[in-house]
């Protein structure tokens, strides 16, 4: 067991290390694609207040030509293993070098940074099936559009899509930077499940501590601390990227998703508390851990220090009488070697001494019930 939690925590920590491939000195802006990652997918969908269209594989082609062809352009390119593919779609929609760098390099942090044509936005994104690791997403809100860049398949927005397809909310009413507000806020929403877990598992392995500890508990919580340090990692500059979206000014923002994005501050409060409390509850946890077992090993030494104790009386008069000199020579030597109850009698002595220091333990409160006074 030891090793299979030592493995998983070299996978964890190999997840969190970043991941850079371009070489040390290279110019700003190059964008290398991740050999192992999966050929990006463009799926759009273009809507209006009556109008919806969706294709689910758009060519580069027919790319360029969408623009500006309605209300709302959602553009979402899934898989980074392509640089071409990613430079051409920035090409289509004006993007600078280096947010093209930052979208490869998917170690960045939650941020929110303006340019001239749209406003860059990173967030973090649970990915369920791999516990807690995170999946970077590039968003690029402009004017009548939003770029989105994702690491593989499989996200958070299925709800989005499907309020889309069947025109539920006001989403199809608004305008991106509306949809940009419900793609932020579902992936602040995918914390919760998680936390929620982690919970659960928290009260368990408290429950374990407190009734019988062992080296398993032990293990387990440092994996879920180390988790929750990871997750604190992600929502705490999670909570600045939403703050500078409704503190700067901005053209690509308007007044009523600002009052949607407040509400988006306020889970990432929430969020950041919960894991705050679950990392304060598992560090006394830790502690209560080493206490019990502290505890429990000097209640094994109380046991054989008590018998230790009761034998060593035992033991002196055992080898006393086990000298065996003999009475003929002197009458000094161990007269009573020569009575006719003497081992019965020595047997006696024996459990009387050994019943008198077994009292005086329970009277003093070393074992049993401790004496009330």
């Amino acid at each position: 067991m030891v090793k299979n939690v030592k493995t998983r925590g070299r996978r964890r920590r190999q997840a969190v290390r970043l991941a850079k491939r371009s070489q040390p000195g290279a110019m700003p802006g190059t964008v290398v694609a991740d050999p192992d990652a999966p050929a990006p997918t463009i799926a759009v969908m273009r809507y209006g207040p009556d109008t919806f269209e969706e294709v689910p594989f758009c060519r580069l082609e027919d790319l360029a030509a969408m623009r500006g062809s309605a209300a709302v352009l959602w553009v979402d390119v899934t898989g980074l293993g392509d640089a071409s593919i990613i430079r051409r779609v920035g090409e289509i929609f004006d993007l600078h070098r280096l947010e093209l760098e930052d979208i490869v390099n998917v170690h960045q942090r939650p941020k929110a940074e303006e340019f001239e044509e749209h406003v860059f936005i990173v967030a973090r994104m649970v990915v369920a099936e791999r516990g807690v690791e995170t999946e970077q997403v590039s968003l690029f809100l402009g004017q009548g559009f939003l770029l989105s860049f994702q690491e593989r398949a499989g996200d958070c927005f299925a709800a989005v899509r499907e309020r889309l397809r069947h025109g539920k909310g006001r989403i199809r009413q608004q305008g991106a930077d509306y949809l940009t507000y419900t793609l932020i806020d579902a992936t602040i929403d995918g914390y919760y499940p998680i936390l929620e877990s982690y919970g659960e598992e928290i009260d368990t392995l408290e429950d374990g501590i407190i009734e019988n500890p062992d080296i398993g508990q032990m293990n387990r919580l440092h994996e879920v601390k180390r988790d929750l340090l990871m997750l604190r990692r992600a929502v705490w500059p999670t909570r600045e990227m939403v703050n500078a979206l409704i503190r700067d000014e901005s053209p690509f923002v308007g007044s009523d998703a600002r009052v949607y994005l407040r509400d988006c501050y306020d889970h990432t409060i929430q969020l950041m508390d919960v894991v705050e409390t679950y990392r304060e509850i598992s560090s006394s946890l830790l502690d209560a851990y080493l206490s019990s077992m502290s505890a429990k090993l000097n209640e094994i030494m109380k046991v054989l220090t008590i018998i230790a104790t009761i034998f060593i009386p035992l033991g002196f008069v055992a080898s006393v009488y086990g000298m065996n000199f003999d009475t003929s020579v002197s009458p000094w030597n161990m007269p009573e070697l020569k009575l006719h109850y003497g081992y019965p009698l020595a047997l006696a002595g024996m459990a009387a001494v050994a019943g008198g220091l077994l009292l005086y333990f329970r009277r003093r409160g070393w074992i049993g019930r401790s004496r009330r006074r």
